[in-house]
């Protein structure tokens, strides 16, 4: 699954840093972080992590 986060939407909420840690992160300068791809077991949390996107940020591609 491919993954992208439109950044003029992201309003850096973190609650996919919560969902799918694996995936996404703050780094330290407060900015999110992401891995482009998400394979076997991080899929599922990855697609919660979109649904949950406050901003609906989160794009997903098979």
């Amino acid at each position: 699954m491919r993954i992208s986060v439109d950044r003029s939407l992201c309003e850096i909420h973190g609650e996919c840093t919560f969902i799918a840690p694996q995936v996404f992160a703050l780094n330290d300068s407060g900015d999110l972080e992401y891995a482009e791809d998400a394979t076997g077991g991080d899929s599922e949390m990855v697609r919660d992590a979109a649904m949950a996107c406050p901003a609906q940020a989160i794009r997903l591609e098979p």
